[in-house]
């Protein structure tokens, strides 16, 4: 019993660790998408572009410069070329 709880807690420990460098990269993803969203028109739009633009930055971790639709997104390639699931496909991320 013993050795199942000291398997139990290390693997936890493990796990804490390992996810501690994705909540450090959601600071920058989140200053940076702020920037990013922060022009959108109402609150609702606001708030779905920093959720889409949160999601694309923790998996390309970077964010390209501008607002919503403008700015350049060559900058960020990953970022640029992600899209939606299903039959019609567009740009996942604002």
């Amino acid at each position: 019993m013993k050795t199942r709880r000291a398997a139990l807690l290390t693997l936890l420990l493990l796990v804490v660790a390992a996810a501690q460098p994705c909540l450090a990269a959601s600071g920058f993803c989140a200053s940076k998408c702020a920037v990013r969203c922060g022009r959108g028109q109402g609150r609702a739009r606001v708030s779905a572009c920093l959720r889409s633009c949160g999601l694309c930055c923790e998996e390309c971790n970077c964010v390209p410069t501008g607002t919503g639709t403008g700015g350049s997104r060559d900058e960020c390639p990953c970022y640029r070329d992600m899209l939606t699931a299903g039959p019609r496909k567009r740009p996942k991320c604002p």
